[in-house]
């Protein structure tokens, strides 16, 4: 319990403060095109560092990669809470990110390799998810008692140095299995499609989650609770599915077919939200279950793995935002549907039948 709390908590009070800023994008900055840098900048610093951090904790084991991961959290949250130039709002969300990635590679690497690591997966997934709703719903609620758009950051940067704390009662992570080099690019072509997956699946999500401040027009609580509904239908998802045994591949088809629907359901009413994070909990589980199970080492899978979702939420947030400014927010939702569509033409051919394990 020791080793498994703090990972758990942590994720929560790093996603909360991740989202925090969402509902209140447009006191950030003016324009989709800038509000999208905004959201991306997180993705983009988090994509330099999973990778690296879940080879790391093959080697050094994950306790110290989750303290420092907290830690660069807490001070990434204090310089959003006491600046305004957009350029050090843009820095300091990289710098976030760059903690985030610390801390969910090597988390996820941590819990992954444990016996249990289904049901540990999705109490990790709940909680991330648990963590993204708190920063969208709280910040909304927040903001609109105290009227200060950064009020929800401070809460939020308080409660990661909470979880820092705890994250000192961890004591030395077990067995360890280090990845070879000449390994990295077989994971990679032998995975393939699977990471695709995760690219648009994940990225999906985070576009609109970008797209619809703007696009919305409501009040920050308003738009807070509406993406909310997201991240709730994700947390119940991943609970409910990481109890259920599924075919991988047969189930990112039908999700991933759900969640192009979805999306456009977004154009028109706030319920694609929930419908969207639903499907999306189904498709997360299911790679995270399959990659546990393929016997390679999970620091390495679980930093692709990461890469490749933080790739779809750098990428696709910064290219809809552009979308959106220079064409039309119709065409901005669109685009995430298509490349959804593209997941169900693909995954099929995935040769991800645990073939690692040998």
């Amino acid at each position: 319990m020791r080793n498994r709390l703090p990972p758990i908590l942590g994720v929560f009070g790093v996603m909360a403060l991740s989202n925090a800023i969402v509902p209140v994008l447009p006191a950030f900055g003016e324009g989709s095109a800038l509000q999208g840098i905004i959201f991306s900048a997180y993705f983009f610093g988090a994509l330099l560092t999973v990778f690296p951090a879940g080879l790391a904790s093959d080697r050094i084991g994950s306790k110290l990669l989750i303290r420092t991961g907290l830690g660069i959290t807490i001070l990434s949250g204090l310089v959003l809470v006491t600046t305004i130039s957009p350029t050090i709002i843009i820095l300091a969300r990289i710098f976030e990110g760059v903690g985030a990635g610390l801390l969910i590679a090597s988390a996820m690497s941590l819990l992954n390799a444990d016996p249990d690591h289904t049901r540990l997966s999705g109490f990790f997934m709940g909680s991330l998810n648990a963590g993204l709703l708190a920063g969208l719903a709280g910040t909304g609620w927040i903001v609109s008692i105290v009227s200060d758009p950064r009020s929800g950051l401070a809460v939020f940067t308080i409660l990661a140095g909470v979880a820092f704390l705890l994250s000192l009662l961890m004591t030395r992570s077990t067995e360890r299995r280090a990845t070879l080099p000449t390994e990295l690019p077989r994971y990679l072509i032998q995975y393939k499609w699977l990471w695709y997956s995760a690219i648009v699946i994940v990225g999906t999500t985070g576009a609109a989650t970008a797209l619809y401040p703007e696009f919305g027009g409501h009040d920050p609580l308003a738009t807070g609770l509406y993406i909310a509904s997201m991240n709730l239908a994700t947390m119940i998802a991943v609970l409910v599915v990481s109890h259920i045994r599924l075919d991988p591949v047969i189930t990112i088809r039908i999700a991933a077919a759900g969640i192009a629907g979805s999306v456009i359901i977004c154009l028109i009413t706030p319920i694609g939200f929930p419908l969207l994070g639903a499907f999306a909990g189904v498709v997360i589980i299911s790679q995270m279950a399959f990659l546990a199970e393929t016997g390679a080492p999970q620091g390495a899978m679980m930093g692709l793995y990461n890469t490749a979702t933080y790739s779809g939420l750098f990428l696709l947030p910064f290219l809809t935002g552009i979308i959106a400014e220079f064409s039309s927010f119709s065409l901005a939702f669109v685009i995430p549907a298509i490349f959804a569509v593209t997941v169900v033409l693909t995954i099929g051919r995935c040769e991800c039948r645990l073939a690692a394990r040998g």
